[in-house]
């Protein structure tokens, strides 16, 4: 059975690469909210309170449940973990992690993946799935859920929530924008003040929620964390003042679970939604009976209960989630898994790990593999868990391939394709043969390399959520170094054996210093968090079905130190860095990494053509009418950058051109490079592709904090675009 699903799907390697840039969810707010002010007219106090109070942590069959208020025929919304398919469930797809979707740069793949893990949701009668993730955005390197996200760049997280956004509504369920704001480390993470300038802010952390606001995103959660020293499910400021007034977002903002710190306060300051009610011992119940003493008492107004009832019924009826909508069908605390639903989404999920692969490394051509005689395959990350795919609770442990990180963002998988069982069958396919030593024990990994034709090492590094410790690591990694002494097994193996290809399956940045250079290390696979289809996806870049075509969505450093940021132990965060954080740092300070920002060999070599400038904005603020995301004209597109890109290898291959802008003197305290543009092609040998970045004015501007707002500044705009951040093949300008 296992072998034939790997046959199976290692033949159907089509590549589905038009580019389509959705633009968001098409949702008309105004009809909806016309609507809900309707049914709000008809509700009582005790109704609307209701509808805004969780049910309590297990009192549902979801992790979050309201109640329904049956006078207006309006349900128990059922809210659903999680940002790459949906926890607790049995028979769903277990889909590759944010930050591998982001390694694909594919912005239809990333839409595909949100379509599927909608429409996943939406079978099961989930309302609210809880994700995308924009925060955190990667401020630090050792982040643990920074894996739930996309990228420590705002553009590229931008873009990647847009496309998830779609890609779930589409389908019929809410998106949830998380964890909003300044949740960058789970150390402390319920404690720590975030203190973030305003520029910074503007410019770095809410950009991507800007972008989900604009994609018309149903749902926000505000995270744990403080800002300047006040709650952030109580910071109106963050919630009222940023979100719902300059952003113009016109969803509903609920809790983190347990974030709620306040009743008054946290009602007044712009929250809409607590969840799930009470803490996770059934205590600590905020609002409910509270809220409605603090309303008869005057000390929030039956106006402002109005206003979270109406943007959460909006946000029901934006999604048409009115007609005829499945009932919740599985329970996450009795074992009730609910029916399969997963219906050909295992093609999706295949996909998207597959061309998130990044090929790091590639001595004499070494891959794609062609009959390579005898394989020896190393390392425990080469296996499923002994104990069961699913044996650890919220994935964790680190035992077996790396899939997903821990915590709730996990999911459990109906099956695993472990790399060792798709490797063995293309080796015997191939009229080669494979044997595994499926431990990290460096003696026996030399073992095992010496003799073979070829030597594939496995090594992972592990992270997730701070509720869990996996081998003393409580959420954020406590280095960057591979796990289970990874760097003394790839030092052993590639030592006894010349043709040794290394297989990374991480959840952010790990070192390769004591290794990477070695004669014996011919290539590195960066293979990120593939979920269900691991080894599927991995064969068929090692195989050359596919040409890899993935890109890393953050750098990859020499040194710890290089990346400026490490997880503050101690006392605030006072986010000194500003916006110079991943490569904006690197560039920033002339640091050299070991592979930078949008880096990513493939099999075949492509050339670009000079590119051709159209338009250029007016120079000063953005003047337009507040829609979600903001003022409108910062999302006119105000330039084009075309060029074509040319295949002039010898195989089939998709390359990502990446645009990099470098903004005049005239606003100062900017990265000499932003990405404000890339696109993903599939080109065949000898052909061509044209490209071209449409650039929205917003991805000229830069936040004046003195007038609060967004302007273009006068001066001349450089533009490069290229293979990656350092890899510049091709130069504009725009003089404004």
């Amino acid at each position: 059975m296992l072998g034939s699903r790997i046959i199976s799907l290692a033949a159907s390697a089509a590549v589905a690469f038009a580019q389509t840039y959705s633009g968001g969810f098409d949702g008309d707010w105004d009809a909806a909210y016309s609507q809900a002010e309707s049914d709000v007219s008809r509700l009582s106090l005790s109704d609307k309170i209701g509808i805004v109070t969780g049910v309590g942590w297990s009192q549902g069959p979801c992790v979050g449940n309201t109640h329904a208020a049956n006078s207006i025929g309006f349900p128990s919304l059922c809210l659903q973990d999680g940002p790459l398919g949906v926890r607790y469930a049995t028979g769903i797809t277990a889909f590759p992690a944010g930050v591998q979707a982001a390694s694909t740069w594919d912005k239809k793949l990333i839409y595909d993946r949100g379509h599927a893990i909608g429409e996943e949701a939406k079978a099961l009668g989930i309302h609210v799935m809880l994700g995308p993730v924009a925060g955190g955005i990667g401020k630090f390197a050792a982040g643990g859920r920074n894996w739930e996200g996309f990228s420590p760049d705002p553009y590229l997280t931008g873009i990647a929530m847009i496309e998830s956004i779609a890609g779930m509504q589409d389908a019929g369920v809410q998106a949830t924008g998380k964890h909003y704001i300044g949740n960058e480390q789970e150390n402390r993470r319920d404690t720590i003040s975030s203190n973030i300038d305003d520029k910074t802010m503007h410019e770095l952390y809410l950009w991507p929620f800007a972008d989900s606001v604009w994609a018309n995103v149903a749902a926000m959660m505000c995270s744990y964390n403080k800002l300047d020293d006040t709650w952030t499910c109580e910071d109106e400021h963050a919630m009222d003042e940023l979100l719902k007034e300059e952003l113009g977002f016109k969803g509903y903002i609920m809790t983190d679970w347990n974030a709620q710190h306040s009743t008054v306060e946290s009602a007044n300051a712009g929250l809409d939604m607590t969840m799930p009610g009470t803490d996770f011992n059934g205590d600590s119940i905020y609002w409910g009976n509270q809220l409605q003493s603090a309303v008869q008492q005057g000390q929030v107004s039956e106006d402002r209960v109005d206003d979270m009832v109406t943007r959460i019924i909006a946000s029901w009826y934006l999604t048409g989630q009115d007609q005829s909508y499945p009932p919740v069908a599985f329970d996450s605390w009795n074992g009730n898994g609910g029916p399969d639903v997963s219906g050909n989404h295992d093609e999706v999920a295949l996909a998207v790990a597959r061309d998130g692969i990044v090929l790091l490394k590639n001595e004499d051509n070494i891959l794609p593999l062609s009959n390579p005689g005898s394989i020896a395959i190393i390392g425990s990350d080469a296996i499923a868990n002994p104990q069961g795919i699913n044996s650890c609770a919220d994935m964790g442990c680190n035992q077996g391939t790396l899939t997903m990180g821990w915590g709730s963002g996990t999911v459990n998988m109906q099956y695993l394709i472990a790399p060792n069982d798709a490797i063995t069958e293309r080796a015997q396919q191939s009229g080669g043969s494979a044997t595994t030593s499926g431990n990290d024990d460096a003696n026996q990994g030399r073992s095992a390399a010496q003799g073979a034709d070829l030597a594939i090492v496995f090594i992972n590094a592990d992270s997730g959520e701070g509720y869990i410790e996996v081998e003393g690591n409580f959420g954020d990694r406590n280095d960057l170094y591979a796990w289970h002494n990874g760097d003394d097994l790839v030092r052993a193996v590639a030592e006894a054996n010349d043709n040794t290809i290394v297989v990374i399956h991480s959840t952010g940045a790990i070192l390769m210093e004591d290794w990477i250079d070695m004669a014996g290390v011919k290539a590195v696979v960066w293979a990120g968090l593939p979920g269900q289809e691991s080894g599927n996806s991995l064969v068929e870049v090692l195989w050359g079905d596919v040409a890899p075509s993935g890109k890393m969505p953050y750098t990859l450093a020499k040194t710890a130190e290089d990346y400026g940021t490490s997880i503050v132990t101690a006392g605030p965060d006072n986010f000194e860095e500003g916006v110079f954080i991943d490569y904006r740092h690197f560039d920033e300070s002339n640091i050299e990494p070991r592979f930078e920002f949008g880096f990513g060999l493939s099999y075949t070599t492509f050339n670009y053509s000079e590119i051709s400038v159209e338009g250029a904005p007016s120079a000063g603020p953005a003047t337009g009418p507040t829609v979600p995301g903001g003022a409108a004209d910062l999302y006119e597109t105000v330039s084009t950058v075309s060029l074509t890109v040319t295949n002039s290898g010898d195989v089939a291959g998709a390359e990502v051109p990446q645009l990099y802008v470098g903004y005049p003197s005239s606003a100062s305290g900017q990265p000499p490079r932003q990405l404000r543009g890339f696109d993903k092609v599939m080109i065949e040998p000898g052909e061509s592709a044209d490209v071209t970045f449409e650039i929205r004015r917003k991805d000229l501007s830069y936040w004046d904090t003195d007038a609060k707002q967004w302007v273009v500044p006068e001066g001349t705009f450089t533009l490069d675009v290229g293979s990656s951040s350092r890899d510049l093949r091709s130069s504009g300008e725009i003089t404004v």
